[in-house]
């Protein structure tokens, strides 16, 4: 399948399209999400507000009111589903946050730095509990069933994550499996429980999980390319975390590949935490570039941006779907 994601003519690819698609229906979402995270303990409502209004871009809750609108779907109960995926996402990077040890999450300081680690963990688990409240409210088993499983996926991947980290063979394919799930499987029940909700048949659910899978990957390849080649105020995270928290993203399992004796040896410190300077990392940069691994990174997420905006193509077209193709090429762009 071609890497080839053809770009839009004249300006740069943006995610302006979908928000202004689904800005009404996010007025809503944002209604049930402030709803949602109050309580009578006034720091899970100032500990969430935190993340919730840092500066993200919502995307999977934007996908799945515009998977809803590209099926036609015209009622109101994609709204809260659209808040539960929020709540699930929001829950598991205050988790996220405290496993890595991260200072800086969209540019601002993390929740965990600010009111510590058991704070932002059960801070995270009032949200998931609140996400499977909306859930059950929705009355849906299949759309409960699709959630929960999504939910149960990325733990499965973070663990996988936390048990490959500073092992320097982990190989391609167990990377792959931990993006797919700890990043893409919620990508995917985003944009499926539009489907459902409309009742649309199985090979509709089938291509919207597809697109939001392959957007998925897409989106974290990217994201796992960028750490080698931004600062931290375009990324909203410091410049080099993935390198000292030894995580083997496909650009370091590249380099280290195709490195030679000497370089392996770095890569091998590196990982396991004997070369986390400034000027280490400066070097890391060096060989990812050297060896292309973060070209050809980039490379393999615009293959599957491809694969995505391909799931597409049993819909018609319209704003919807020309909205969610750009969101392809807006999370294929990003590091360029």
């Amino acid at each position: 399948m071609s890497a080839t994601i053809h770009r839009i003519a004249g300006r740069a690819p943006s995610l302006d399209p979908m928000i202004g698609l689904v800005a009404g229906d996010m007025n809503l979402v944002n209604a049930v999400i402030l709803d949602r995270m109050q309580s009578q303990i006034p720091l899970i409502p100032e500990l969430a507000g935190h993340l919730i209004a840092g500066g993200g871009k919502r995307m999977r809750p934007m996908l799945t009111l515009a998977s809803a609108r590209l099926v036609g779907y015209t009622g109101t109960r994609h709204h809260r589903l659209a808040a539960s995926v929020e709540f699930i996402h929001t829950a598991t990077l205050l988790h996220d946050d405290v496993v890595d040890g991260s200072d800086l999450r969209r540019g601002k300081r993390t929740a965990n730095i600010i009111w510590g680690n058991p704070a932002s963990v059960l801070v995270g688990d009032f949200l998931f509990s609140r996400s499977f409240e909306l859930m059950v409210e929705d009355g849906s088993l299949k759309v409960l069933k699709i959630l929960s499983n999504a939910s149960a996926v990325i733990a499965e991947g973070e663990v996988n994550q936390l048990t490959a980290a500073r092992r320097v063979d982990l190989g391609e394919d167990r990377y792959l499996d931990i993006i797919g799930a700890k990043t893409a499987a919620l990508f995917a029940a985003a944009c499926r429980i539009a489907a459902v909700v409309a009742e649309r048949d199985e090979e509709d659910e089938a291509a919207l999980d597809a697109y939001g899978r392959n957007l998925g990957i897409a989106f974290q390849l990217v994201d796992d390319a960028i750490d080698y080649t931004s600062d931290a105020s375009t990324m909203g995270k410091d410049a080099g975390d993935d390198f000292r928290e030894g995580k083997m993203t496909l650009p370091v399992i590249l380099a280290h590949a195709r490195g030679n004796a000497e370089d392996r040896r770095f890569w091998k410190d590196a990982v396991e935490g004997r070369r986390d300077s400034d000027a280490d990392f400066a070097h890391a940069i060096d060989l990812v570039r050297d060896t292309r691994a973060v070209d050809d990174t980039l490379a393999r997420a615009r293959h599957y941006g491809q694969r995505a905006i391909d799931a597409l193509g049993r819909f018609p077209g319209g704003k919807a779907k020309d909205a969610m193709v750009e969101a392809v090429e807006f999370a294929t762009a990003r590091a360029y």
